[in-house]
């Protein structure tokens, strides 16, 4: 086995060169990371993101926007947003060229489906980069696919040159809102009809996402796959609220019982009792503490898991049981 990769897949971590930062766009840098050395990197699928250690205690999650056949580099797309949690400004200002980053190795909620029919795929802004990544997949395999990219103008669109190289022409769509999303795609009219067999990606705003859960809500279940970069803001809080009340979570290998107090997550309660759970969003978006339970009634608030895998694992950093005791397969 390759040794980065062998060391990558015990440490859950590589260190990697920025090789280019790129202007994409208004405010969008692209950062190409490789190893230092020119091994190949992890393999990732479409969809896929890492954690980028920006400094401590300062970890953020990105989408790698480069064809998944490329084994050589990790392709990052970065909007800066000066009302955002300091994130994607603090790499604007600080990576550069020939620095090293840690960064985790890749995880993927967001993937396509095999066999699927028709392809539609829906972004919004910086929403595009795990969706490009797609988009190199489908051209390679000559599948049927629709991208349609929502902006607010020509100004505002990454990776254009790129994709034009690589989608045909009646694939890609631009749709330009000058910031008034009335101006831009129907997106109603566009999801009104689903083809049988076909499948829906998008990613994107808080406000794109939630106009394309509303156009996409009569599609048949498991044909309609979304991926937040941010968790989204209740729509009923005295429904969806996180049920915070005290529980305790037994290990069924060591019989280990551990209580989690009103308020503290159970992640964190794991972590305080030496349990190798690990942590990156808390905010039930990337998937890095997913356990598997094999008892208990859970509080699911995570925004990456489907109905089946619920079955058997849930996001300890956002849900918890709704009450007595969960077994944890630790």
């Amino acid at each position: 086995m390759n040794t980065t990769i062998a060391h990558a897949a015990s440490s859950g971590r590589i260190e990697l060169l920025v090789r280019q930062i790129r202007m994409e766009a208004k405010d969008i840098h692209s950062y190409e990371l490789i190893d230092p050395d020119g091994r190949p990197l992890p393999a990732f699928a479409a969809g896929a993101h890492i954690d980028v250690h920006i400094a401590p205690n300062l970890i953020r999650q990105y989408s790698l926007c480069n064809d998944p056949a490329e084994r050589h580099r990790y392709v990052i797309g970065v909007l800066r947003d000066e009302r955002g949690r300091g994130g994607s400004k603090a790499l604007h200002e600080r990576l550069r060229v020939g620095d090293r980053v840690t960064v985790g190795t890749p995880r993927n909620s967001f993937e396509l489906a095999a066999g699927s029919g028709k392809t539609i795929l829906l972004a919004g802004g910086i929403g595009i980069t795990p969706l490009k990544a797609m988009a190199h997949v489908l051209e390679a395999s000559s599948a049927d696919f629709e991208l349609h990219y929502c902006a607010r103008g020509p100004e505002s669109v990454a990776f254009q040159a790129e994709m034009t190289a690589f989608a045909p022409g009646e694939c890609l769509h631009y749709h330009f809102d000058g910031g008034n999303p009335a101006n831009g795609l129907d997106i109603e009219a566009l999801l009104a009809r689903p083809v049988d067999g076909s499948h829906l990606y998008y990613c994107g705003p808080a406000g794109f996402m939630e106009a394309c859960r509303k156009a996409s809500a009569h599609w048949p279940a498991g044909s309609v796959h979304c991926e937040h970069f941010k968790a989204p803001a209740a729509a009923q809080p005295s429904t969806n609220a996180r049920d915070d009340s005290a529980c305790v979570a037994e290990i069924a290998s060591t019989g280990q019982k551990i209580v989690v107090r009103q308020g503290q997550s159970l992640a964190e309660a794991l972590q305080a009792a030496g349990l190798p759970v690990e942590t990156s969003c808390q905010s039930g978006l990337c998937g890095a503490c997913k356990v598997r339970y094999l008892c208990g009634d859970i509080d699911h608030q995570d925004y990456i898991l489907d109905d089946d895998a619920r079955r058997e694992f849930f996001t300890p950093c956002v849900s918890r049981p709704r009450s007595g005791m969960v077994v944890l397969d630790l």
